[in-house]
């Protein structure tokens, strides 16, 4: 199998756990409002399962959104330079991507770890929620992120695409 087909698969698996994610916490913020309205009994720790729950989501979305092109590019400029540049400037903003997300992870790889070890959690009072999963769901959406600005510079260098197409 090769690292593309890997790499979609894992990209497609995780956006699908992310969206089933975000479709759960919608409800425990729903039953979180009903609960504090309705009953005067909120759902407790409903706002620190949210906030560590963004960046879970946000990490897990990240490997498809870059895989499928969805990610924020300025291309006013180089869709009217010939083909050839604007494979070379694809190229660059790819090895940058790659490079941003590899800072990411060796700049929060201790982080992750010693958060695993002295189990670190959020939260005071009736919900302390870990802060692990988060840090490492963020090594592993910057590990495929990294992944596939690889694949798509490979597909622009190797595989070029037609004439006039970004």
């Amino acid at each position: 199998m090769s690292l593309i087909k890997i790499s979609d698969i894992m990209s497609k698996f995780m956006m699908v756990i992310a969206a089933i994610w975000a479709f759960g916490l919608a409800f425990l913020i729903l039953a979180n409002i009903i609960g504090r309205s309705v009953f005067d009994s909120p759902v407790y720790g409903t706002a620190e399962i949210v906030a560590i729950s963004i960046v879970i989501i946000v990490f897990l979305q990240v490997g498809y959104a870059i895989r499928s092109q969805s990610m924020l590019r300025a291309d006013f400029l180089i869709i009217h330079l010939p083909y050839s540049i604007q494979r070379i400037f694809l190229f660059i903003g790819y090895l940058l991507g790659a490079v941003f997300f590899l800072m990411i992870i060796t700049g929060g790889w201790e982080e992750s770890v010693l958060s695993y070890i002295e189990d670190e959690f959020e939260g005071e009072g009736a919900l302390r929620v870990p802060s692990w999963p988060a840090r490492w769901m963020v090594m592993i959406g910057s590990t495929l992120a990294i992944i596939n600005y690889i694949v798509l510079a490979y597909i622009d260098v190797f595989k070029p695409r037609p004439s006039g197409s970004l």
